[in-house]
C-alpha cells in the first residue's frame, strides 16, 4: 500500500468521508424535538447549537483517521482496526435511534458505554498502526465520554 497513486489516495479519503457522513446522516435523522426539550437536564448540558458544529468536525477527523490506517496498511493488514472502526460507527448511529428515536434513555446509556469501549479499542488499534490516526480519534473519545456522562445524568433526572 506504500506506493498508492494520488487519485487512489484521495478517492480513498473521499470514501471514508462518505462512510462517516452516512453514519452522521442516520444519527441526524433522529432529531431531539419536543421530547428532548421537555427532559430535565443538568446545568452543564450544551446548547443545541453546539452539536451541529462539533459532530461534523469529529466525523471528519474519524474519516481521516481511518483513511490514514487504510492508506498505510490496506484492509488486509488493518482488518481488525478497521472492523472495530466500522463497529463503533454502527453503534454511533444506533445511539441516536435509541435515544432520540425511541426515547430509551437507559438502553441508550448502556449502548453509549459499549460505544465508548468500541471507540477506545479503535483508538488503541489505530494508535498501534499509525500514531496520528490514534490522536485523531482522541477528541471523539473525549466527546463521547462527555455525552456518556450527560446520558447518565439524563437517565437519573428523568
Amino acid at each position: 500500500m506504500q506506493n498508492m497513486n494520488t487519485v487512489k489516495k484521495f478517492s480513498g479519503l473521499a470514501g471514508w468521508i462518505i462512510v462517516c457522513f452516512i453514519a452522521a446522516a442516520i444519527g441526524a435523522y433522529f432529531e431531539p424535538g419536543q421530547w428532548y426539550e421537555a427532559l430535565n437536564k443538568p446545568s452543564w448540558t450544551p446548547p443545541n447549537w453546539v452539536f451541529p458544529i462539533v459532530w461534523p468536525i469529529l466525523y471528519t477527523m474519524m474519516a481521516v483517521s481511518a483513511w490514514l490506517v487504510w492508506q498505510k496498511y490496506g484492509f488486509s493488514q488493518a482488518r481488525q482496526a478497521l472492523n472495530w472502526f466500522g463497529f463503533q460507527l454502527i453503534l454511533n448511529a444506533a445511539w441516536s435511534w435509541l435515544f432520540f428515536g425511541e426515547h430509551l434513555i437507559g438502553t441508550a446509556l448502556a449502548e453509549i458505554l459499549l460505544l465508548w469501549i468500541a471507540i477506545l479499542f479503535t483508538t488503541m488499534l489505530f494508535w498501534k498502526k499509525r500514531k496520528s490516526a490514534g490522536w485523531l480519534m482522541v477528541p471523539y473519545l473525549l466527546w463521547v465520554s462527555y455525552a456518556s456522562a450527560l446520558n447518565f445524568s439524563l437517565f437519573q433526572l428523568n
